[in-house]
């Protein structure tokens, strides 16, 4: 595949539906690590540059497969990414640092300007977790979540809080299915990360469809038959979003991430939610749009109610829409992180 790796010209942008026409075009470094978080920036109309390589690998894995990404989203090879010259590197995982570094010759936070996005949660002694670069005052850490920011131990580093922004999807929920949808990308090995084990107790309540990376061997590992869990392996996200849709309402067991993208989807999708009790979910989810506890039993019992009553779970659901709009629209999340990325590269 030929690329060309020269932003678009000042105040053009590319065109494309959705995508933004900045002032000043940034050639910007970025790994695709978080399909869902990427697809939100890459419409900011700069010039994203995705190392790939021929195994599609964690730092290779180039542009989208399952997302409908703009032709700004330019994928380029390893080899080639010195000559590119970017302005900018977006960091998301530790490792990139010295990984972007060598790619590039040039030192991050020196000669190139950069910045961490913290997608995660600290690990190990939660309230004492010390961020990787908590001893540098050169390359900003922007949390995705206020709960982010107040968790981790930042140290030096200064900090940002950008939310998350989600493109809308529309309002397609129909609910005509009386089953709760989950989206859990490899529960089996994330478990009580993604709440997995608390699936065969939701499932008393409600019958349920799970939607997914590695979700196939689910049912079998819980012993639970179609009746009470479906799964949908790595569905393309257009054609998820439909399926969902068609759910009576969407639950979230998730205990420790951020926030799950995948939350505010279903919400933007018009669905109602029930919600573990659990990071930043109290402040996505308000009291009209769904139910939050950290009682599964609740949890159960409102997805119960919401498959009794469609015209209690389509209500739920439009408040929850509203909801997800007013806080996690896509302008807002591009405003925020556009008016970073002019800052870090002026």
């Amino acid at each position: 595949m030929t690329v060309d790796t020269q932003p678009a010209a000042k105040g053009t942008g590319n065109g494309e539906k959705g995508v933004r026409a900045p002032e000043r075009v940034l050639k910007i470094l970025i790994w695709h690590v978080h399909g869902s978080w990427t697809t939100a920036f890459v419409q900011s109309g700069h010039t994203c540059l995705l190392p790939v390589d021929g195994e599609r690998g964690p730092d290779g894995r180039g542009r989208a497969r399952t997302w409908d990404w703009p032709s700004n989203a330019v994928e380029l090879p390893a080899e080639r990414l010195r000559e590119s010259r970017p302005d900018l590197v977006v960091l998301q995982r530790p490792h990139e640092l010295e990984l972007a570094a060598g790619l590039l010759g040039r030192a991050l936070g020196r000669d190139v300007p950069a910045v961490y996005v913290e997608h995660n949660t600290p690990r190990g002694e939660v309230p004492g977790t010390r961020h990787p670069l908590a001893d540098r005052d050169d390359i900003p850490v922007v949390h995705v979540t206020h709960f982010n920011d107040i968790f981790w131990d930042c140290g030096r580093a200064p900090t940002r809080v950008i939310e998350h922004g989600v493109p809308d999807p529309g309002h397609l929920y129909t609910g005509e299915i009386a089953r709760a949808g989950a989206v859990l990308n490899e529960p089996l090995r994330r478990w009580r990360v993604t709440g997995t084990d608390l699936l065969p107790a939701l499932a008393e309540h409600v019958p349920l469809d799970l939607f997914g990376m590695a979700v196939r061997g689910v049912p079998a590992h819980l012993g639970l038959d179609e009746s009470r869990l479906r799964v949908h392996e790595d569905v393309p996200q257009g054609d998820m979003h439909r399926l969902l849709a068609r759910r009576r309402a969407y639950v979230h067991p998730l205990r420790w991430t951020s926030l799950g993208l995948s939350l505010i989807e279903a919400m933007m999708l018009g669905m109602p939610v029930a919600a573990l009790g659990a990071t930043e979910a109290y402040e996505a989810v308000p009291p009209d749009a769904g139910v939050v506890s950290t009682d599964p039993r609740v949890l159960g019992e409102a997805l119960r109610a919401y498959m009794d009553d469609p015209a209690l779970a389509a209500r739920t659901g439009a408040a929850a829409r509203q909801a997800a709009l007013r806080r996690y629209g896509i302008e807002r999340f591009l405003d925020d992180w556009e008016r970073v990325l002019q800052e870090v590269t002026s």
